[in-house]
């Protein structure tokens, strides 16, 4: 239970709806109880009857249907505030599960890229669905069942006493063995329940994976191989679903069973009491019988509550983990920040955490507001380290990076990154119109806005093209679009943005060299008042630049402007001339 302790602030905020279920409870036990009684009180006009010939028959066909009528009138009560528990209760779970669910991923939100690099997709899924789902089932059913069988315990418990302490206490015999069977089953279900949410994390993340990659798997001929990878998967998810299904399957047949001895005891105790004169009237063993099995629900529960709590602790543990994380990059500064859009390297070295691979080592430049600075070099050189740490993805292992002279730590993050319009390397599109794509870096947009947008970007004339035209729906990670389409798509929504800063990651490598011309001509004229680092590898996208620097090994081995690099016959000049010969060429 300690990892459910979690939940108590929750319990907490809706304790109205909390203390108001309580109490509908307990009116809607009392309420219940009046049928045993008048079923007894019913027995024993029956049995004077029988002895007193005397009373008139009418008499007591009166008492009798008056008795039904009450019987009748109570349950209906006792079903309305039933009823009303349910509508208190349940609701009030469902308020936590909305609750948890939005804590847990405005978590995901907040922490940094290294954990979702440790961990998978599929997984933390599971986490914020099934896991939060049987969360749910504790704060809702599990807490109502136990709220209900506490009380009617307790009520029909002290009925029974007052009526015969001792055949409640025959009664009462077989709850030690019950109880010891609870626990003793409820510790092997938290564990077989721990290892099957792992598993469905597994099987989660598993195919997660594999339609996310369905065109490499069906281009390479494997669906056979991944076929036989999943079935194995999945017999080891129903094996360990099978291991719990049979240990809850226990509950059941226990508590039937028990109950079923109680009502044995109260018949055969009972007789013996009344036929011994302890017990002065048959409608008692009546009685006691029916509150027997009033608590034959409380008790067959008692094993499903249990098991509905050693799930949901093995859930919250799992949601625990993720929870308890602090993120690596936090917002340390709550005031607004305005941000001009000077940047400033000093001596940046950074090491990732994963792979333990230093990717810059004393990097220093500085870009001016509304100048653009080019940065080219070879594959894993860190130029989309630099455009990583300038949005705060990551912080400095060493070094100094400001922002309009102030140490980046301490700008207001989100004013930092509203500020900034990036373009990565791989172009991420949402499964939404291609509009809303294009309006996902500015909500408020307008269609004209829209329009001029993909115009610079050089991807209106195949967005006309489209039957539906800016309202076509676009399929998951825009896999509806090509490569160079989905790229300028991109650029269209960093550019209706209008942000300070421009960071483009090597976003035109799918584009023709024809349109990458006229786009790079078109941001010439948007980027005029604008801070812009534009990461490439070709020579075209960075030969305008008011600076370039090249970068190889995490280090800068050259820099300066295009002809000042031109004429140091270096890396650049030789870049320039060999990609110069390839258009030749084509």
């Amino acid at each position: 239970m300690k990892e459910l302790n979690y939940l108590n602030k929750y319990f907490g905020k809706y304790k109205f709806s909390f203390l108001i279920g309580i109490i509908i409870t307990i009116v809607a036990q009392i309420f219940s109880l009046f049928t045993p009684k008048l079923i007894s009180k019913s027995f024993n006009e029956i049995e004077e009857f029988a002895k007193n010939k005397n009373v008139a028959i009418s008499v007591v066909q009166n008492q009798l249907t008056n008795n039904i009528l009450l019987i009748i009138a109570t349950t209906i009560v006792a079903g309305f505030l039933t009823f009303l528990m349910r509508q208190t209760l349940i609701v009030m779970s469902r308020h936590i599960e909305f609750d948890l669910k939005n804590e847990v991923f405005s978590q995901y939100e907040n922490l940094s890229q290294n954990f979702y690099k440790k961990n998978r997709t599929g997984d933390l899924m599971n986490r914020i669905s099934e896991d939060v789902s049987k969360v749910r089932m504790y704060v809702g059913p599990a807490v109502m069942y136990t709220i209900n069988t506490i009380i009617r315990f307790t009520i029909v418990i002290v009925y029974m006493f007052n009526v015969s302490p001792r055949l409640t206490l025959y009664t009462l015999l077989p709850l030690p063995i019950l109880s010891y069977a609870i626990f003793k089953i409820s510790s092997e279900i938290n564990i077989r329940s721990t290892v099957f949410q792992q598993y469905l994390s597994k099987v989660s993340s598993f195919t997660q994976e594999i339609f996310s990659g369905i065109r490499v798997i069906k281009a390479y001929s494997l669906e056979d191989q991944h076929q036989n990878n999943m079935i194995d998967l999945a017999n080891e998810s129903k094996s360990k679903s099978l291991n719990l299904a049979k240990i809850q399957a226990l509950f059941g047949p226990l508590m039937l069973a028990l109950i079923g001895i109680s009502n044995l005891v109260v018949i055969y105790f009972g007789g013996l009491m009344y036929i011994n004169g302890t017990i002065k009237s048959i409608g008692t063993i009546a009685e006691f019988i029916l509150y027997v099995n009033m608590l034959t629900w409380p008790v067959a529960s008692l094993g499903w509550v249990s098991s509905m709590v050693q799930e949901a602790e093995a859930s919250q543990k799992r949601i625990n983990e993720f929870l308890k994380i602090e993120p690596e990059i936090k917002n340390t500064n709550p005031e607004k920040s305005i941000i001009e859009g000077a940047i400033s390297f000093e001596n940046v070295s950074y090491t990732y955490e994963d792979t333990h691979i230093t990717a810059l080592h004393d990097i220093s430049f500085t870009v001016h507001k509304g100048e653009t600075l080019a940065i080219l070099g070879k594959t894993g050189s860190g130029k989309s380290t630099i455009i990583s740490l300038i949005s705060r993805l990551y912080d400095v292992s060493n070094g100094q990076i400001t922002i309009d002279k102030k140490e980046i730590s301490t700008v207001n993050m989100f004013d930092l990154r509203n500020s900034i319009g990036i373009v990565p390397q791989d172009a991420f599109l949402f499964s939404d119109t291609l509009k809303n794509n294009i309006k996902f870096g500015k909500k408020e947009a307008t269609d004209d806005e829209v329009k001029a947008a993909a115009k610079s970007a050089e991807v209106h004339k195949n967005i006309m093209g489209f039957t539906k035209k800016y309202e076509t729906i676009l399929g998951e990670r825009g896999i509806t679009l090509s490569g160079g389409q989905k790229q300028r798509v991109s650029i269209a929504r960093a550019i209706i943005k209008n942000p300070k800063i421009l960071l483009f990651d090597d976003c035109l490598s799918a584009v023709d060299t024809e349109t990458e011309e006229s786009i790079l001509n078109n941001l010439q004229t948007i980027c005029k008042d604008k801070t812009t680092i534009i990461v490439s590898h070709r020579v075209s996208s960075a030969k305008n630049a008011d600076r370039i620097i090249i970068l190889d090994e995490g280090r800068i081995i050259e820099q300066g402007s295009h002809n000042q690099l031109i004429n140091q016959e270096g890396y650049y000049a030789a870049l320039y001339l060999k990609q110069l010969s390839e258009k030749e060429l084509q």
